[in-house]
């Protein structure tokens, strides 16, 4: 049996081919104008479908999906995430995909259409857009900090920072790598408890969002194109103000995009920067280990509930499944090969994610091999350098047998030194940390940040490459918040005669209502806000809307009944293989996810989320980040690893 995807590609250049047939003969300017056509109109799918690439590497791959393989035990998560790619992530993607391209109408009336009295799940994509928007925006403020920081000679995470007085917090500088301590203290300025800090704003990250929500309307209210989608189609009439100088682009229908050509090239440079940032991560010490333990998988692992709700969640949070975006998209974009897209976007993906995973897992084992002892030898090596330098003075020299001493006893010494001394030493102290440290001392958001500053801190010239890095960083994140925003705008506007009259209104009030949205993840606990946002709230809300999705296509308006309505739109049917998945797999694989979820909530000993705690006294053996997640329903206390600190949540 044939496939939707296998329409004939003659049914394209018939109409051309028709009227040419009609004047007689083809004349080198209709030639020249047909060729032009073709190839714009394929450089426009081209560019379309890099775009959709984009969206999904941004919205979960750069910074979701290593910190999930890293608490899941690496190999294992990888496979159950795999498997569930396949099982239900691109069988979902092609069902919004193709439904978008058939009914060519936006997320709220493409459901009113097939079920009427199902409507209401185009809004609660929307709702959903605007929760995942406001805390996909603090992501690209912790970007733009760091781009702002990039700018320095000597990046400030490379060292423990300057200050004027010495006390237990500087030395927490020394129990932990400076890139850790420049995330949680600098970046964030992160309280040490989730209920610490909500009502006061951080300054900078204040700032930064409002950068991010004014940069976002500007977009919007210019009418650029820095995402996967436009809420007007581009009609060769429209084209004749964009594109005046070029004939041939007005009579192929298509223009230039230089927002869209801006964000193809970053994805193309973060790859690069990407593949550098591994060649150069192989040669680190414990690098072989740490791959081997990222592919290691455990099948005893695979019985954990847990383990399936995260890697079934971020199949539907990574392909932006339930968002209504691929929807709005797909009803607009042309061709047909949508199982090849589909396809092309979940690999894409899915190699983008293992190869973020695998500079982190590098990362984090050679941060866990220089800690402690390791570490110690390495602080007193350069401090005697420095004092033979005479940078430092004779009195700042360690004690003989400080080597033969376990390394907090070098934490003490430090401590016992007079304030003028401590500055210098703790100044100058290698990026290692003098506690010893294990596999899983870092989780969480942040994970990538923190390690992918120390991976560029590796390279001579480190301020370009953090540059570059975090500019390509920015965009993308800009990009895949738009499409977000897309996805309220376009279906809001064509269902409300007010939006389409004042479509500068709509974008006034969804920014605004960003911006302050967003503030509370600006505070010193929004970090830890946004991780329970991203845990607990989002993939559950995401896995009820598509569970909901596959109801109304498979089984209320009827798989059967859409492939013949397919087949007597487009002349072609749709593959059996896939109405068969939506019926019996995809859909039976929602609800599991979902009851998992709902279990979770109600039994499971609450996760962590990553606190940040300077009161530590040093004789602690434990690193000044503390492993604790919470869940909304849990307020007791566990036992955790030696010193660790757990806060659980009303």
């Amino acid at each position: 049996m044939e496939s939707l995807e296998e329409i004939s590609e003659e049914e394209a250049p018939k109409g051309p081919r028709t009227s040419s047939f009609l004047s007689g003969k083809l004349t080198a300017k209709e030639i020249l104008a047909t060729k032009t056509q073709n190839y714009f109109a394929e450089t426009k799918r081209t560019e379309d479908i890099l775009m959709q690439v984009a969206f999904s590497i941004g919205l979960g791959s750069i910074w979701r999906f290593p910190y999930l393989c890293q608490r899941n035990g690496g190999g294992s998560f990888i496979l159950m995430y795999f498997f569930m790619l396949l099982s239900f992530g691109i069988p979902l993607l092609y069902m919004e995909m193709i439904v978008g391209h058939w009914l060519r109408v936006d997320n709220i009336r493409v459901w009113k259409q097939l079920v009427p009295w199902l409507g209401g799940i185009g809004y609660a994509s929307i709702l959903v857009c605007i929760l995942m928007s406001l805390y996909n925006s603090v992501i690209i403020t912790w970007s733009l900090s760091y781009l702002a920081n990039s700018f320095d000679n000597s990046l400030p995470w490379n060292q423990c920072p300057l200050v004027k007085t010495t006390n237990v917090t500087d030395l927490s500088c020394l129990r932990t790598v400076s890139h850790q301590y420049f995330w949680y203290h600098t970046t964030l300025s992160a309280s040490g408890h989730i209920e610490e800090g909500v009502d006061a704003l951080v300054l900078h990250l204040t700032l930064g969002i409002f950068a991010a929500w004014f940069l976002l309307f500007l977009t919007m209210i210019t009418g650029l194109k820095i995402s996967m989608q436009a809420c007007r189609p581009v009609l060769p009439v429209m084209l004749a103000s964009t594109c005046p100088s070029s004939p041939l682009l007005l009579t192929s229908g298509f223009c230039l995009d230089p927002p869209g050509q801006i964000l193809i090239f970053s994805v193309f440079l973060l790859y690069i920067l990407l593949l550098c940032f591994l060649i150069r991560s192989l040669f680190l010490e414990g690098a072989v280990a740490s791959l081997r333990r990222m592919v290691t998988t455990e099948l005893s692992s695979w019985a954990s509930l847990d383990l399936w709700r995260q890697a079934g969640g971020h199949v539907v949070y990574s392909l932006g499944l339930g968002l209504g975006t691929t929807i709005n998209f797909s009803s607009k974009a042309g061709g047909n090969s949508y199982i090849q897209v589909a396809s092309l976007v979940a690999l894409v993906n899915l190699v983008t994610s293992l190869l973020l995973t695998s500079i982190v897992f590098i990362v984090l084992e050679f941060w866990a091999t220089t800690s402690g002892h390791t570490c110690v030898e390495k602080s007193v090596s350069k401090l005697i350098s420095l004092i033979k330098k005479g940078v430092l003075p004779q009195d700042a020299k360690p004690p003989e047998d400080i080597l033969l001493l376990p390394a907090l006893d070098y934490l003490d010494w430090i401590s016992n030194l007079p304030q003028h001394l401590q500055y210098p030493v703790i100044r100058f102290s290698p990026s290692c940390s003098i506690m010893t440290q294990k596999d899983k001392f870092m989780e969480g958001p942040g994970l990538a940040f923190a390690a992918f500053s120390q991976a560029i801190s590796l390279f001579p010239g480190a301020s370009l490459w953090a540059i570059l890095f975090f500019l390509a960083l920015v965009i993308m994140g800009l990009s895949t918040l738009m499409s977000i925003l897309e996805g309220i705008v376009c279906p809001l506007q064509t269902s409300f005669s007010l939006f389409r009259r004042y479509p500068k209104l709509l974008s006034v009030l969804i920014c605004l209502g960003g911006f302050l949205g967003s503030l509370v993840f600006t505070s010193h606990a929004g970090s830890y806000i946004m991780s329970l946002f991203d845990d607990c709230l989002v993939p559950l809300t995401l896995i009820v809307i598509v569970a909901f999705q596959n109801v109304a296509l498979a089984w209320i308006y009827g798989a059967r009944r859409f492939r013949e309505e397919m087949f007597s739109k487009l002349g072609r049917l749709l593959w059996s293989f896939f109405t068969f998945l939506w019926r019996y797999v995809t859909l039976p694989g929602l609800l599991a996810l979902f009851t998992i979820c709902l279990t979770q909530l109600h039994w499971r000993v609450p996760s962590y989320y990553i606190a940040w705690n300077s009161s530590m006294p040093a004789c602690h053996f434990i690193p000044d980040i503390c492993a604790v997640h919470e869940e909304c329903q849990h307020s007791r206390f566990k036992a955790g690893e030696p010193g660790l600190s757990n806060h659980r949540q009303q």
